[in-house]
């Protein structure tokens, strides 16, 4: 498979010319340019960093053969679309766009007490790419290569560092940080890279590719 970083968590791969779009959210300038080229879009929770919705249905819209994996508190807000729109939870697996899906997972990460938290699953594609949304989620089975989210007002690093360690995947790709200054980034890149982690972590730029 191709992985290709867009802004922030937005991630497409690739492979035998079909395309599986992650997170296309609205800080993502070209989400509805991805949404009309993928084969199939998955959504790991609500918030807007994560889910453009109103590109998400003017796709639906215009694309009769877009299908669109969620959790329910996604799905809710996409109606009318009929079959082509599922509502997925941990302990689902499922084909689209000819990859192979596994769901984990059911919570955000906590931001803060009072504040309610959110479902968020996390997707392992094909048996080797993990995006986990906003959680330090750890499936339990192996994992070739992990998304690791770096900023935002729930990530850790002490917990991010333990979250690859517990994952231990062959390598790290970072997401999730639109947040992050260049030196937001390399101090990211210190943290979670593999003299603490064991683990290489790769950076890509918006619009760069690597192979998984």
């Amino acid at each position: 498979m191709q992985l290709t970083k867009h802004t922030h968590a937005t991630i497409t791969l690739e492979k035998n010319g079909r395309t599986l779009l992650i997170d296309p959210g609205a800080y993502t300038p070209d989400a509805r340019e991805l949404i009309g080229t993928a084969d199939a879009v998955l959504v790991t929770h609500e918030h807007p960093d994560h889910l453009d919705v109103d590109a998400v249905r003017d796709g639906l819209t215009s694309r009769l053969e877009l299908e669109v994996f969620a959790p329910a508190s996604v799905t809710a807000t996409l109606d009318g679309f009929g079959d082509r729109v599922h509502t997925v939870s941990a302990g689902d697996a499922f084909e689209t766009a000819g990859f192979r899906v596994a769901v984990y997972g059911d919570a955000h990460e906590l931001i803060h007490s009072d504040i309610p938290n959110i479902d968020n699953v996390g997707y392992l594609v094909d048996g080797a790419v993990l995006h986990p949304g906003d959680a330090y989620l750890v499936p339990g089975v192996p994992v070739d290569t992990l998304l690791v989210p770096t900023s935002g007002p729930w990530t850790r690093t002490g917990a991010a560092i333990d979250f690859v360690r517990a994952v231990a995947p062959r390598r790290t790709v970072q997401i999730h940080d639109l947040m992050l200054s260049p030196v937001g980034t390399a101090s990211a890149e210190m943290f979670l890279g593999e003299a603490l982690t064991g683990v290489p972590l790769t950076t890509l730029a918006v619009g760069e590719s690597v192979q998984v």
